[in-house]
Parts: structure tokens; C-alpha cells; sequence
């Protein structure tokens, strides 16, 4: 498999924080990738990093042999990096339909409206919901949005940064269904997700983070029988 995203020795800082401390991985097409990590590793900078809403110090990303570093995020969108933030971050005063149609922006009405139906068919309760104002829907279906509005950019590669994050346990594992689904469509995921158990199950392979730095790598399997992997995130469940 080709590498469809190479990040090399990143640096991210905030003022005098060094929030990346080198961080260097890759992600090959067709891919599903994890992140793992506590609060405050730099799981998220490098997600915002990687979308281009956040300017590295030092490093280079390289996306389907281009390198992305320096570029705006919507320069980043238009060559199939999607983005679902943590948070969810949708627009509360838009109805659903609105949020999913701002997704594809870059993209002509037909192509939109034919994503908009993908999500549907993903997302049922998108379906039933989608004349209603995002603000009022339940976090479950606001993380749906959210998915649903990055997967209507029709992505090579898909960000998710904790989409399980404060979710009753069985709208998660809903959710995780939907992504096996998009996985095996050949999307490529990047995820980062404190929930280690059901990132490591959808992913192939997964990346250690610990204060800015890469710990540990490996295959899923290998990572979900690591003694100290059991111990930090995944407990005895």
C-alpha cells in the first residue's frame, strides 16, 4: 500500500508551549489509523495541524504526494481531507440539511445532494431530523452531523477527532458501526479516540502519543495485548 499521508518530525507549538515534539507517521491508502493518548498528548493539535487550521513550527505533511504544511484549510478540503472537529462544532442555528450542504462547498450542487443522500442512508435519524435546527438535536445526532457534514467533502482521508466523547455507549457503538461501513467503502481514517478498545477494533494499526511524542506503535492486535497499553487506556473491560 501506498502511503497516503507522510507527516515528518512536526513541530506545533502554542507561544512557548511545545504542544508536537516531532512527531513522525504515516498512513497508507485505504488505511484506518488510531491515535491514542490522554488528555493533553497533542492528539487534537495534530489533528488541527493536519487540517490546517493550526501552522507547524517545523516538519512537513505530505498529502497524496503534496505536501499540505503551509497550506489553508480549504486549499486542504478541496484535495479530500475531511474533518469531523471534536466537540461536534456544528452550526446550531442552521438546520441539518444546512450543515451538511456547508460541507460540500467545494463541490457542485449535484454531487452534494447525492452525498446528502449517502449520509441519509448511514444516518437515518439525519434523515428524519434534517429540516430541524442543529442546536436542538441530541449530542448523538449532533456527532452524526458532524461525521455526516465531513463525509459529504467526499474524502481520500477522514479526520475524526473523538467522535465517541460524551456519548451514551450504545449511540458509540452505532456510530462505530457507520465507520466500519465507511471503511470498507475505502476511506482512508485517521482517528483519535480515548474510547482505546473500540478505536483499536476499527483500526489496523495504531500510534502511542504521550506529551507531544510518539511512545508506541504497532498493529492494533499488538497494541491491544500490550501489557502497558491494558494498563494506561484500556482497563480490565
Amino acid at each position: 500500500m501506498s502511503h497516503l499521508l507522510e507527516i515528518e518530525d512536526l513541530h506545533v507549538a502554542y507561544g512557548h508551549i511545545q504542544a508536537l515534539k516531532g512527531i513522525s507517521l504515516h498512513v497508507a491508502e485505504g488505511e484506518v489509523v488510531a491515535i491514542l493518548g490522554a488528555n493533553g498528548a497533542g492528539k487534537t493539535t495534530l489533528m488541527r495541524t493536519l487540517s490546517g487550521l493550526l501552522s507547524p513550527k517545523a516538519g512537513k505533511v505530505t498529502f497524496a504526494g503534496q505536501e499540505t504544511t503551509r497550506l489553508g484549510a480549504d486549499r486542504i478540503v478541496r484535495l479530500g481531507i475531511g474533518q469531523s472537529p471534536e466537540g461536534r462544532r456544528v452550526f446550531g442555528t442552521l438546520s441539518v440539511v444546512e450543515n451538511l450542504r456547508l460541507g460540500g462547498f467545494t463541490r457542485p450542487p449535484a454531487e452534494i445532494a447525492k452525498s446528502c443522500e449517502y449520509v441519509y442512508e448511514v444516518f437515518p435519524r439525519l434523515y428524519e431530523r434534517r429540516t430541524q435546527l442543529a442546536g436542538t438535536l441530541s449530542g448523538g445526532e449532533q456527532q452524526m452531523l458532524a461525521i455526516g457534514r465531513a463525509l459529504v467533502t467526499k474524502p481520500r482521508l477522514l479526520l475524526l477527532d473523538e467522535p465517541s466523547l460524551g456519548l451514551a455507549p450504545l449511540i458509540v457503538k452505532n456510530i462505530f458501526q457507520v465507520l466500519r461501513a465507511v471503511r470498507d467503502t475505502g476511506v482512508t481514517i485517521l482517528i483519535v479516540e480515548q474510547n482505546a478498545r473500540m478505536a483499536l477494533k476499527l483500526a489496523d494499526r495504531g500510534y502511542v502519543l504521550e506529551v507531544g511524542r510518539l511512545r508506541q506503535e504497532g498493529s492494533s492486535q499488538e497494541l491491544l495485548s500490550s501489557p502497558e497499553i491494558q494498563a494506561a487506556y484500556l482497563g480490565h473491560g
